[in-house]
């Protein structure tokens, strides 16, 4: 299956959508898949011409790989520069997630980037680490006290010129490294990485991305993320997105729960 097939919902009745996705090694669904296809249902109720600025997603429960996930779209406005609309996912144990996202006709305007893409090794310098068979993952070495991780991401197949594709497509990959960031930031990390995995439970718990700039998922794009705190048992991971030129194209955020297990 590639990142096409996993776009592609059915429709389901007014505004609702059923989607599908691969099996996953570990088992149970992956996040990303799930906003990825949210998205794509909520996009699929807009005017020509509107595009993604911003999401919101909440995961309720686990869902399960071997089922498909329905995806009810609420419409709460339209107007002339933006629109917003609702999805909540659902499988037979209930919702697994609940979407919010607005919707921007583009328009002219000054353009400011202050986020910088420091240099990285290049990804054909770099082994692919990549737990999923849709995407490329290409980790840079090194950490710092805020749990630093950055790598170099892109889909194996195109998804051509549709900016909303592409969109869902950065969606899909952007929850593969926000934990990396707060493990990485937590004192447990500091344990050897297979004890890491033994010892602690993690589990998204929302997810949220701003699309500054145009992208395309089949080319190389750096996600650098670092963890910006770690309290109750919750850890917040923030991240940047670059194109290889050093433009800005996206930044996304991620609270991330983690249970150290061995008290």
């Amino acid at each position: 299956m590639d990142i096409a097939r996993v776009l592609a919902l059915e429709p389901h009745g007014p505004d609702t959508f059923v989607g599908a996705g691969p099996r996953y090694e570990w088992g149970g669904l992956y996040g990303g898949q799930i906003v990825a296809q949210a998205l794509r249902a909520a996009a699929s109720t807009v005017a020509d011409g509107f595009r993604p600025h911003s999401l919101r997603a909440y995961f309720i429960r686990p869902g399960d790989h071997a089922e498909p996930v329905r995806y009810e779209v609420d419409r709460p406005r339209d107007g002339r520069s933006f629109c917003t609309r609702r999805v909540i996912a659902r499988q037979a144990v209930g919702a697994i997630l609940n979407l919010e996202a607005s919707f921007h006709v583009g328009e002219s305007s000054a353009e400011v980037q202050t986020e910088v893409l420091e240099p990285v090794p290049d990804p054909g310098e770099l082994e692919d680490t990549s737990s999923i068979s849709l995407f490329e993952r290409r980790k840079v070495a090194g950490t710092d006290p805020r749990g630093r991780v950055r790598a170099w991401f892109r889909m194996r197949t195109a998804l051509g010129d549709d900016p909303l594709a592409q969109a869902c497509s950065l969606a899909y990959m952007s929850d593969d490294l926000p934990t990396d960031a707060v493990m990485r930031a937590h004192p447990i990390g500091r344990l050897p990485q297979d004890e890491v995995f033994e010892h602690t439970f993690t589990a998204s718990l929302d997810h949220t991305i701003w699309f500054h700039r145009p992208l395309r998922t089949e080319e190389w794009h750096l996600h650098d993320f670092s963890c910006h705190g770690f309290t109750a048992g919750r850890g917040l991971a923030i991240g940047q997105v670059f194109r290889p030129d050093g433009a800005h194209v996206a930044t996304v955020a991620q609270e991330v729960l983690l249970r150290d297990k061995r008290k």
